[in-house]
This record gives C-alpha cells, sequence and structure tokens, in this order.
C-alpha cells in the first residue's frame, strides 16, 4: 500500500509538472499571440482598401510579411471580432507592435493621414499622376476628374483654367479619401488662399484670381529665380496694358508640347494655338504650369516699372536683362544669342 500510494504521488508530482508546464507554453504562446512584438520591418504602412475584405487583409499581412506569425494574428483578430469591422485606410506600421496594438487600430480606423506637398508640376497629368501615387483612387480617376468641365464650372472656373485651383502647400489628407472631396478640400485652401486683401489687389488690376494664376504660371515658366518674379511680372503686366502681344517663350514651349526646347526658334512660333502668345493677344486660356504662391504674389505685389523688353543675360546665370525700348532690346538679344552660339544650343 505504502508504495502504491508513493506512485500515486510521483505520477501526481509528473502530472503537475506537466500541467506547469503546459500552462507556461500556454501563456508564453498567449503572449506571444496577444501583446508580445508581432510586426515586422518589412513594411511601412499597411493599406486596407476600400472593399477590402478580412481575408484580402490577412493576404496583405500574410504575403507582405507584415507579421511575424499570421497564424497568432488571426487568431486574435478573431478574437477581437476584427472580421466583422474591416476598415479601409493607410495603417502606421512600427517595428515590434503587437497583435493587440495593430488590430486595435486596424478595428477603429484609426489611419495615419498622407502628408501630401506638391509644387513644380508642369501639366494635369504629372499632378494627376502624384495624385494616384499618393492615395487610393488611381492616376485615371484623377485626371478625369481636372477634366471635368461641369465639376471646374461648380467651382467657379473653366476646364482650361481649373488647375490653377490647386495652391502648391503641404495637406494632411487620409489615403482613401474619395477623390471628389479631395478636390473639396483643396477648393477650401483656395478660398483661404485667396484672401480679401489678395482679391483687392487682383481687381486692381483688372485681373481675376483665375487671370492672375495663369499668368503666375507665365512669370514662373521665366524666372529661375524668385527674387526677379516681380519684375517679370510688371513687365508682363505693362505688355497687356499696352494692348502688346504677351510674347513670352515658356508659352511658345507650352503650345508646341515639347519641353526640351532650350532656343526658341522662329518656327516654333508659328504654331497656331491659343497658348502661343506670340500670335495671340493677352493671356493664355489656362496655366502652363501650375503657379507657385511666390509666382502668384509676384503678380499681385508686382514691381512698378516701364520694361517692355527683357531677355536671358547671356552669362546664363539664369536672370534677365531689361529694356524700356525695342533697340535696347536687340542689343541684349544678340549677346544671348551669340553665347547660345558659342555653347552650341541650337534648339
Amino acid at each position: 500500500m505504502a508504495e502504491k500510494r508513493r506512485g500515486f504521488r510521483n505520477a501526481f508530482k509528473i502530472i503537475f509538472i506537466l500541467l506547469l508546464v503546459l500552462g507556461a507554453v500556454a501563456a508564453w504562446i498567449g503572449y506571444q499571440a496577444f501583446i508580445g512584438p508581432s510586426v515586422t520591418d518589412k513594411q511601412e504602412y499597411l493599406y486596407v482598401k476600400t472593399d477590402d475584405t478580412f481575408d484580402d487583409v490577412m493576404r496583405a499581412v500574410t504575403e507582405q510579411q507584415i507579421v511575424k506569425n499570421p497564424a497568432f494574428f488571426r487568431y486574435i483578430a478573431e478574437a477581437m471580432e476584427y472580421p466583422k469591422s474591416v476598415k479601409p485606410g493607410r495603417y502606421k506600421l512600427t517595428e515590434g507592435m503587437s497583435n493587440r496594438r495593430l488590430i486595435g487600430n486596424l478595428r477603429g480606423g484609426y489611419q495615419e493621414a498622407v502628408k501630401f506637398r506638391f509644387e513644380n508640376l508642369r501639366l494635369k497629368e504629372n499632378f494627376a499622376a502624384l495624385l494616384g501615387k499618393n492615395f487610393e483612387a488611381d492616376s485615371t480617376t484623377f485626371i478625369e476628374i481636372l477634366d471635368n468641365e461641369e465639376l471646374a464650372e461648380s467651382y467657379g472656373f473653366t476646364v482650361d483654367n481649373f488647375f490653377t485651383m490647386f495652391i502648391p502647400n503641404t495637406y494632411e489628407i487620409y489615403w482613401n479619401t474619395p477623390p471628389n472631396k479631395i478636390v473639396a478640400r483643396f477648393h477650401e485652401e483656395y478660398n483661404k488662399f485667396w484672401t480679401t486683401e489678395r482679391k483687392k489687389k487682383a481687381a486692381a488690376l483688372n485681373l481675376t484670381p483665375q487671370e492672375v494664376s495663369v499668368l503666375a504660371s507665365i512669370v514662373k515658366g521665366e524666372a529661375l529665380h524668385t527674387d526677379e518674379m516681380p519684375d517679370i511680372a510688371g513687365l508682363y503686366l505693362n505688355r497687356l496694358e499696352k494692348g502688346m502681344l504677351l510674347q513670352a517663350d515658356p508659352t511658345v514651349i507650352f503650345a508646341n508640347s515639347d519641353f526640351t526646347i532650350r532656343r526658341v526658334l522662329n518656327r516654333h512660333l508659328t504654331i497656331d494655338n491659343p497658348y502661343n502668345t506670340y500670335r495671340y493677344k493677352g493671356l493664355p486660356p489656362g496655366p502652363i504650369m501650375l503657379p507657385s504662391i511666390a509666382s502668384i504674389d509676384a503678380v499681385l505685389n508686382h514691381s512698378k516699372h516701364d520694361y517692355i523688353y527683357m531677355c536671358a543675360k547671356d552669362d546664363f546665370s539664369g536672370y534677365h536683362n531689361f529694356a524700356r525700348t525695342q533697340a535696347e532690346h536687340l542689343i541684349n538679344a544678340r549677346k544671348f544669342q551669340r553665347a547660345l552660339n558659342e555653347r552650341n544650343i541650337m534648339r
């Protein structure tokens, strides 16, 4: 009997130890699955599309190696009822983040906004491509919006000058925001930018804000240096006031759709296009590039002078020689043409 009791006690001890070991293993697994470090350093963000299901999220998590153990992620996700609460968005991933924290963010839709900055864009297509790269909707959707005449008119623009509504700046916008709401966000910024003071300055020039922006795009296309923009703006305003052709080389390059042109030649000037300011008086129907805030303000706060001609300096500094008469201008032009020839810049 004594031996039997010792046997029972030994068996009980073994079972107890086994249960302790199993309990410790279970606790360790639970810790790892629930609050232990799970997220890897493979990706910076997890993108959940608008129509994604839980299976789509699991596929992304697995294929992109976002977590160390997808099985643990699935178990915790189901325990937290995430499959019923999938929300689209761009979710920030931090190495070592737990499944609980990640799934909590996903369930709550706690995504990180895109800090979207744009400037130095030439064409609407460039802008649409940049939008498509940064947000859920693709570039085709955005170009369709930018070319939508009815939408442009609803905001007070034409389809030609609609591009001037987008003020270069940094915007915080959620990745999955619908394209029409993204455009509405830009319109809000446009209204903030065009203060009463700026509108008064535009009216004093007999220009609408859209026309100021179109002229500003030409100023930006002509100026390599911000400090020269007010002088260039003043020159073009002088020509407009006198009823002269603007004769702005950047508009000719735009009209020819050839942005490799470094030397505008007579053959470039013959193109019959409303953006060719060597043939058509006044401002073109739209911007030749996205105007910068600096170029818009340069028009509104232009230098007051009587220059009506300018030509790039022959030292290729990016600055211009300004002239009041055609005779002065021809002297400057010959110097620059000679410098182009010396550098073998023929087109």
